[in-house]
C-alpha cells in the first residue's frame, strides 16, 4: 500500500496507530479528523517512506515530534493547515526533502530560523494567519516574523501571506528578501503544483 486516505473519518490518534506498520506508504492524508491530543502521546510514528502528508482540520494546537521525525527524509509535502498552530517546532529542519509546507488558517505569529534549514523548501503557504509587523527596526527584542534565512538560504520562490496584518511596504523592508525576488525573476515562468506563482511584487498582500 503505497497511498492512504482517511479524510474526514473522526478519527482519534490511537485509532491511526496501525499506519506505523505500512512500510511502503508514500502518501497519507489525515484530513478533517479528529487527531488532536494535547500531549500528542498518542500520535503514530509515521513510515519512513512518505512523500506526502495531509494533516488539515485536525484542531492542533502544536505539531507532534512525529512528524518532524528526523527518519521522514523522504518528506517533500506537508499539509498542517486549518488546525490551530501557533508556532514551528525548531524540528522542522529535520525535513531536509520538504519543498512545499503549507500552514494556511492557523495562528501562526512567526516562522523560526530553523525553516531557513530546510535547503530545498520551494513554497510556503501562511494564509490567514497573525503574522505582522510593529516595527521594521528589527532588533532581539523585536525580531523579523520571517526570518532572513528563509529568504536566502532555501530554495523559496513561492510565498503566500495573504490575509496576515501585514503590508507588501512592511514585507519588501525584510532582510533577505531581495534575493527572494531575484530568485523569483528567474524562476517566473515555473508553475508549481496548485497553481502558477502567486503576484510577483506582493506575496499575497497590499
Amino acid at each position: 500500500l503505497k497511498t492512504l486516505n482517511c479524510d474526514n473519518n473522526s478519527l482519534h490518534s490511537g485509532a491511526i496507530a496501525p499506519i506505523s506498520k505500512l512500510a511502503k506508504l508514500q502518501s497519507l492524508s489525515l484530513g478533517k479528523n479528529r487527531l488532536e491530543d494535547p500531549a500528542n502521546q498518542s500520535f503514530p510514528t509515521l513510515p519512513s517512506k512518505i512523500k506526502t502528508l495531509k494533516i488539515h482540520h485536525n484542531s492542533f494546537s502544536s505539531i507532534p515530534k512525529q512528524i518532524v521525525d528526523p527518519k521522514l527524509r523522504l518528506l517533500e509535502k506537508l499539509d498542517l493547515s486549518s488546525n490551530n498552530l501557533a508556532s514551528i517546532p525548531a524540528g522542522i529542519s529535520n525535513l531536509v526533502a520538504l519543498t512545499e509546507l503549507i500552514l494556511d488558517n492557523n495562528v501562526i505569529v512567526s516562522i523560526p530560523n530553523e525553516l531557513g534549514q530546510v535547503k530545498k523548501l520551494k513554497a510556503l503557504s501562511l494564509r490567514n494567519n497573525y503574522i505582522q509587523v510593529k516595527s521594521t527596526s528589527f532588533t532581539d527584542a523585536n525580531p523579523q516574523p520571517i526570518p532572513a534565512s528563509v529568504f536566502e538560504d532555501t530554495l523559496l520562490i513561492d510565498l503566500n501571506l495573504h490575509g496576515n496584518p501585514m503590508t507588501n511596504t512592511q514585507l519588501n523592508t525584510f532582510e533577505g528578501f531581495d534575493a527572494f525576488l531575484e530568485r523569483r525573476k528567474k524562476k517566473k515562468t515555473t508553475a508549481l503544483t496548485g497553481g502558477a506563482l502567486v503576484s510577483m511584487s506582493v506575496c499575497g498582500l497590499e
